[in-house]
């Protein structure tokens, strides 16, 4: 097995009680772990007591990201797969398979010991789950295997990072990982240029999330803006409604077009209660909102799925059908904000309320954690649903996705 600097350096000296790989996505990190580390640890430990342990965001994640490569190459007879008590047999060992996201979901392991621990995006476990853990690798031979992509200074796996425990910790750059194609590491650095996730997912850096949250746009606002669509995505395009939905607060919709891998926001409808002094009914909201529709057929509505009185007044009117949008926030805007960095979300000149909303959109720097100031945000919200609900679709469909982590679902360690 051929490996870089970095992962060689992880061979020589990750003996610690706690061993973690952090940084650039793209980086080598897992690769390591389902080809040496974890197949190594539990062969060392074989025999001995106490429980094994694979644990990442969701069980799911944990197949597709550790298990199904490992059974490539090592077999089905080597490596299981997870039945319905979260176990899975490794090399001989059973083993619990868990996601760590939640803490009700790792009660399994609440007063056991475990003599090895691998985890998979450790910095977006839940940090109740990390606690439990530290508790329970008591054994003079237990130890932990972690990967993780940096998020804010604050963060809790930071905080034990930079503690006195007994931690082997390597810092990944995309350019750690020599066996990438240069064009493609060069691709991944233009798609991420200009935003927080550049010093995180580039750099492998523990950065604060600050200023405006879609920087790229004012830089690119001229080759954003669009006077019409193509004639190929008019003739052939598939449409869209995207809805944030308020009462006390504005309500936001877009019309996109998607041709390919590419989706241009046409028209938009905008209403603040507060500034017009009066609320809308759903009804009012839904009428408005069909307008934008005039003269296209629209294939899907996606709404927040909160808004359930007005998901139930598109449905009676029968004219749309209606998907719950994906909510992830942070996922969604990293997705949203590779997308802009391509040039792959353009917008007529006519939208202005959602053009001038990227001029505010702003993170809390306030905030203990990644969060966004919730003013100015409803055009910006009904474009991440439609980023997250939609493109995410036709980018796989059409090319390879955007190099984010988006759910687990584009793994890129």
């Amino acid at each position: 097995m051929k490996l870089s600097r970095k992962q060689s350096e992880f061979v020589r000296c990750a003996r610690r009680r706690w061993n973690f790989k952090g940084g650039a996505t793209r980086s080598g990190k897992t690769f390591l772990d389902y080809r040496w580390t974890i197949p190594m640890r539990i062969r060392e430990r074989a025999g001995k007591d106490g429980l094994v342990v694979i644990l990442g965001v969701t069980k799911a994640t944990v197949e597709r990201n550790i298990l199904e490569p490992m059974r490539c190459v090592y077999g089905e007879d080597l490596v299981g797969r997870i039945d319905g008590s979260n176990t899975v047999y490794l090399f001989g060992e059973k083993c619990y398979a868990l996601g760590a996201g939640m803490a009700s979901q790792v009660a399994k392991i609440r007063g056991a010991s475990i003599k090895y621990c691998y985890g998979d995006e450790v910095a977006d476990w839940a940090g109740e789950v990390f606690q439990l853990l530290k508790s329970r690798l008591d054994r003079e031979y237990s130890c932990f295997d972690g990967t993780f992509n940096p998020q804010h200074p604050g963060h809790w796996l930071k905080q034990f990072l930079d503690s006195g425990a007994d931690i082997f910790c390597q810092t990944y750059t995309i350019d750690d990982n020599p066996f990438l194609p240069v064009s493609f590491r060069e691709s991944l650095k233009k798609e991420y240029a200009g935003s927080v996730f550049y010093d995180r997912y580039i750099l492998g850096r523990w950065t604060a999330a600050e200023g405006l949250v879609y920087p790229m746009v004012q830089e690119q606002l001229d080759r954003l803006v669009v006077d019409q669509l193509p004639d190929e995505a008019r003739r052939m395009g598939r449409w869209y409604i995207a809805v944030d939905y308020g009462t006390v607060n504005p309500t936001a919709a877009g019309l996109w077009c998607v041709w390919k891998d590419r989706a241009w926001m046409m028209r938009e409808y905008y209403y603040d209660s507060r500034k017009s002094g009066r609320r809308r009914t759903d009804e009012e909201h839904y009428r408005e909102i069909e307008a934008l529709a005039a003269g296209v057929q629209v294939e899907r509505m996606i709404v927040d799925p909160s808004a359930a009185s007005f998901k139930e007044t598109v449905r009676r009117y029968g004219r749309f059908a209606v998907w719950d949008a994906d909510n992830r926030v942070l996922d969604g805007i990293r997705l949203t904000g590779a997308l802009l960095q391509e040039n792959a979300l353009l917008f007529h000149r006519s939208c202005r309320g959602t053009l001038e909303e990227f001029q505010s959109y702003r993170w809390d720097v306030d905030a203990p954690e990644d969060a966004v100031i919730k003013e100015f945000d409803h055009a910006m919200d009904q474009m991440r649903y439609f980023a997250a609900t939609v493109m995410v679709r036709f980018r796989r469909l059409h090319k390879s996705a955007p190099p984010v982590q988006y759910g687990g679902m584009n793994r890129m360690n």
